[in-house]
């Protein structure tokens, strides 16, 4: 029998030291190891870049949660995704992405792999159909966000994977808004997951990290390959951190759900909000496929407001315990306002984002005091 997903986020990868006992995993702080003999490695471990046992510990451990083959660590999320592009493309194939999309992961495409030769074109993923007429002969890849960043559209990660498979495409899953802990997209048929570890895995807004988890082992070996010879690869402390945050997904995102089902409500009832975006509104026309496929809707809510880009600003600087600052996930909630901020880079392009839009990750705080300090910011 399997074991649970707290239980894996704990253990997996992360067994006492044989040498000391110590339960919790030390840090290799160390670039070379001595060899028994030339080319006698010491359980693999050769040089830092290739392989790090604090690292292998996280590697391990993201794909026990995810249920992969093979997991990897990154120096950042971005650089999780670079490696996945340059695996399993080359120059002139073709790339669908989500019209809705982290800003970084549009400039990657649009400033960087689009000048290598990697096309691409944005469609809605919510919509097959749509989805399916993008494809062309060339298509390689096609990249998920569900929930997308920062409007929180839902795509059903099955559909799409059969249909990617029958065009000879890979399916590639951003899971970084729901956690391994709400959605497991390699069981429901993608290829690889992407996580900006940054965020809800690592927890604490502290570290700054990437993962790659590969459903079969040959690709799994390819992605690693790319990792080594590329070279950006989590140092042992950022990876001993993010193992640190793992342990605590679970219920970390528990609370994080409960509140932002709360802070739905308010801003419901709210004169001054237009609209609420959340999947677990029964209204959210990808409300069925995120039951379907999630635990729970995770703690991002995104609204939009009346008076515009002016006042959604305003209320971005009007909030006491909603930090404002980029980035998401960790347990002190965040508010900002995604076309200023997160996706700037997207301004002018068919990914551009409402001006009235904020957008929230809701931390872990006690909920009365985050629903006072929102009711006060929106006046």
């Amino acid at each position: 029998m399997s074991e649970g997903f707290e239980t894996l986020a704990i253990h997996a990868g992360q067994e006492p030291d044989p040498h000391t006992g110590a339960v919790v995993p030390p840090i290799y702080a160390v670039s070379t190891y001595k060899q028994d003999g030339v080319g006698g490695l010491r359980s693999g471990y050769e040089y830092s870049r290739s392989a790090n046992p604090t690292r292998t510990g996280l590697e391990e451990a993201m794909a026990a949660v995810e249920g992969g083959s093979r997991g990897l660590a990154f120096a950042s999320g971005l650089a999780a995704e670079d490696a996945v592009l340059r695996t399993i493309c080359k120059p002139g194939d073709h790339a669908i992405i989500p019209n809705d999309a982290y800003g970084g992961t549009y400039r990657l495409f649009s400033k960087v792999h689009e000048r290598w030769g990697l096309r691409y074109d944005p469609a809605p993923l919510g919509n097959l159909r749509a989805v399916a007429a993008a494809m062309t002969q060339k298509t390689r890849v096609v990249w998920v966000e569900t929930p997308t960043n920062p409007l929180l559209g839902i795509a059903d990660i099955t559909a799409l994977a059969e249909l990617a498979h029958d065009n000879g495409a890979l399916l590639v899953v951003d899971n970084t808004f729901a956690s391994p802990y709400l959605q497991q997209p390699l069981a429901l048929g993608a290829d690889i997951v992407v996580h900006s570890t940054t965020k809800y895995v690592g927890g604490h807004s502290d570290v700054v990290g990437g993962a790659l988890v590969a459903r079969d082992a040959g690709l799994g070996e390819e992605l690693a390959f790319h990792q080594n010879a590329m070279g950006a690869v989590a140092g042992p402390f950022d990876a001993w951190l993010t193992l640190r945050g793992l342990k605590t997904l679970g219920v970390r995102m528990d609370r994080h759900c409960d509140n932002a089902e709360r802070v739905v409500d308010l801003l419901l009832a709210h004169p001054k909000v237009t609209s609420v975006l959340y999947p677990g509104l029964a209204e959210h026309p990808g409300h069925e496929v995120a039951a379907k496929q999630m635990k729970r809707f995770g703690g991002m809510v995104s609204f939009r407001v009346a008076g515009g880009e002016a006042e959604a600003v305003e209320l971005c600087n009007r909030t006491r315990l909603f930090t404002l600052a980029e980035s998401l996930g960790g347990v002190e909630s965040l508010i900002e306002h995604p076309g200023r901020m997160t996706h700037a880079s997207v301004a002018g392009s068919a990914l551009e984002v409402p001006g009235d839009l904020v957008r929230l990750s809701v931390g872990i705080e006690t909920i009365d005091d985050l629903l006072a300090d929102l009711s006060q910011a929106l006046g």
